[in-house]
């Protein structure tokens, strides 16, 4: 049973969902809600081919505590009744958490794709969800060396850890036909060179404050070039009020779906996001990121990308740097992380093959 609610589970699922078909396992989905707008939810579905969901909870926003809470409860009632051989969870979402916490208390088998990430921010709530995650889980799969590194840094055991790569660059390279800038420019009426810029962590967006210096050192970029951003839900309210879209080339957009939200990453200058995802996808296409956080899970991206940590008093500078060419050399990336192969999914598919027919799996660091 695959447990996904929010929009970066859908992507990771996509490649391990279609190669344990393959295989003939039975298997199902249960959505969880976390994010339920169309264009948050369903919209991914459809581009990524995911089945459609056989249990939606419909859980909906709220507080952290109410949301998990929530879930925990669905959860619980689908467990019991379907009484699944083996969960698998994506990411760090509340919904990772809650089906970890639920599983383990009805002693059912959990695999975590994307474990080992670590921030060592403990005030991130996706750092608190990956961490006791994993501490949950009976077969942790690790997109990079380091994440293996810090499981067995924790005390997860060796034989629990498998080196499978991101199941997100599988479903991006799947598709990389399908990003067509060109198409999207013209049918959004978007500039011709522009930086993709997106925004929504509880550290960038739900302080007044932070959010009108972040608001005003994007009006500086836009000064230079125009931002062209999809606004999340989360933070749509803080950044109308700090007057995000009083600039004349600030153009902002509905949430988009994956193909059109690559595309829109895949032809910009630069890119400005707290994401973790978006760090990635920028890795794998050559676009310089400049991240707007302290820390990053995901340090990979910088050591083989174009990704950078920077302050909000940095980035107008950085992105002149930028169109002076004299910003990050993406002509001199290094090769791309290892394993990041498009074959991450049909790793994963075989541990878990191999797993719940009682076969050893292959490798506790590296699966071929």
């Amino acid at each position: 049973m695959h447990i996904v609610g929010a929009r970066p589970n859908f992507v990771k699922a996509a490649p391990v969902v279609a190669a344990l078909e393959a295989r003939g396992l039975r298997q199902s989905v249960v959505h969880t809600g976390q994010h339920y707008d169309d264009r948050m939810s369903a919209v991914f579905f459809r581009e990524l081919g995911l089945p459609r969901p056989d249990v939606d909870l419909g859980v909906g926003s709220g507080s952290h505590a109410e949301q998990t809470a929530a879930l925990m409860t669905g959860l619980e009632r689908e467990f019991i009744e379907r009484s699944p051989g083996l969960v698998v969870v994506y990411g760090d979402v509340n919904s990772t958490l809650a089906a970890g916490m639920v599983a383990a208390k009805l002693h059912i088998p959990v695999a975590h794709v994307e474990a080992g990430l670590r921030s060592f921010d403990w005030s991130m709530p996706e750092e608190v969800n990956r961490r006791l995650t994993d501490q949950l889980a009976d077969v942790c799969f690790a997109t990079s060396p380091e994440a293996v590194g810090h499981l067995a840094a924790e005390g997860v055991a060796v034989d629990r850890v498998h080196l499978v790569g991101n199941p997100m660059i599988d479903t991006l390279l799947a598709r990389l036909d399908r990003f067509d800038t060109a198409a999207l420019r013209e049918r959004l009426d978007l500039p011709g060179s522009y930086v993709a810029a997106t925004l929504h962590r509880p550290a960038n967006v739900d302080d007044p404050e932070t959010v009108a210096r972040l608001v005003a050192r994007l009006h500086e970029v836009a000064d230079q070039i125009d931002v062209v951003m999809p606004v999340h839900p989360r933070g749509r309210a803080s950044l109308d009020a700090a007057g995000l879209a009083e600039h004349p080339r600030m153009h902002l957009l509905e949430p988009l779906g994956y193909i059109d939200f690559v595309a829109l990453v895949r032809g910009a200058t630069a890119v400005v996001t707290d994401s973790g995802g978006v760090q990635e996808e920028t890795t794998m296409l050559g676009v310089p990121c400049l991240t707007l956080r302290p820390n990053t899970e995901r340090p990979i991206t910088i050591t083989h990308g174009s990704n950078r940590l920077v302050t909000d008093s940095e980035l107008p500078g950085l992105v002149s740097k930028i169109l002076a060419g004299a910003g990050t050399d993406t002509a001199a990336l290094a090769a791309v992380p290892p394993m990041w192969d498009g074959g991450a999914g049909e790793r994963i598919a075989t541990v878990l093959a191999d797993w719940t027919s009682g076969v050893p799996a292959p490798g506790p660091r590296r699966s071929a």
